[in-house]
């Protein structure tokens, strides 16, 4: 096991949390089942105290959810320093059989603590309070989903071994390795970037026509043919190298932290076009793809500049 300060202190975050939503996951379950506004019982009255209280503990773990979700990325970075091999989070992410499942389910839980915060501020915009029992319901399920990642983050912290060698970025993101992330490299350019380039202008479509569900899903491809592409087409400009391929060293001091930025445009972008069909009365259309379109540019910039400096593409 490896511990540094960093990591201590997502622990005692996570003690925290587990605390707290416990506490919030008992009384959703009870205001699920019990909640009825037509009542005027007395345990209605403290269904409605307790929603307060528990939509707050809920709202404010949510919320600290994405700032600690860039300080994991920070403590990969940090904890690569002191692993024998390892030069960024990748690395680090590699180190356990737990690092990608751990980093892919941090991600959904954003989007899906994204979604609530959503849900609670219409229903708590509406003097009816609609969505109570749904928001308190889709809590349920959500918890279940965070308790599964703070076992997993604690059992790839604990698996950690600072005396095994790690394979560096170099290795895992290479055309020869072995790892399912080489097939990506056997896509031609030209095809991934039309499948990018191509998937941006139906977005840029659907969102003058307003379909929520074909706009959904195409905000999906474009998640994962956006990484896709990243990885294999649009990084190796960042880096101007054209066997780099990591999606986590652009994060680091050396490219001026440009990956937050890149990666909290795409994330932002696709959470709220995915939310457009649940959230019909919210104009999230505009959000996202202003989202989508500043991701879009920023990574088109880079091969552009490249080219104007040097004549040549990668």
């Amino acid at each position: 096991m490896i511990l540094t300060p960093e990591i201590l202190a997502i622990f005692i975050l996570n003690a925290i949390f587990l605390a707290f939503g416990t506490v919030a996951f008992i009384l959703s379950v009870k205001i699920y089942f019990g909640w009825d506004l037509n009542s005027n019982k007395q345990k209605q009255y403290k269904l409605e105290k307790n929603s307060y209280l528990t939509a707050t503990i809920i709202k404010y773990i949510f919320a600290i959810k994405l700032p600690l979700f860039l300080f994991f990325i920070f403590t990969l970075d940090k904890v690569s320093t002191v692993l024998t091999g390892a030069m960024c989070a990748a690395g680090v992410v590699d180190a356990t059989e737990f690092g990608m499942y751990l980093f892919i389910l941090k991600i959904i839980n954003l989007y899906l603590f994204g979604f609530w915060l959503i849900l609670h501020k219409l229903d708590i915009s509406n003097e009816h309070l609609p969505y109570t029992k749904l928001k308190f319901g889709f809590f349920i399920l959500a918890f279940l989903v965070f308790l599964t990642e703070l076992v997993l983050e604690t059992i790839m912290f604990a698996s950690i071994d600072p005396a095994v060698m790690v394979s560096c970025c170099g290795t895992l993101y290479s055309a020869t390795s072995a790892s399912y992330i080489s097939t990506l490299f056997q896509i031609e350019p030209l095809v991934l970037l039309g499948l990018f380039y191509g998937n941006f202008i139906l977005l840029i479509i659907f969102y003058f026509y307003k379909n929520s569900y074909i706009y959904a899903i195409l905000n999906i491809l474009f998640l994962i043919i956006a990484i896709i592409s990243l990885i294999s087409i649009f990084g190796t400009y960042i880096y101007e190298l054209p066997t780099h391929h990591c999606p986590f060293c652009f994060l680091q001091k050396d490219y001026y932290y440009v990956g937050y930025l890149i990666y909290s445009t795409l994330f932002a972008g696709t959470f709220f076009g995915l939310a457009t069909p649940f959230f019909k009365k919210a104009n999230y259309y505009k959000i996202s793809i202003l989202f989508i379109t500043f991701y879009t540019f920023i990574v088109t910039a880079y091969p552009m500049i490249y080219y104007i400096k040097n004549g040549v593409w990668l």
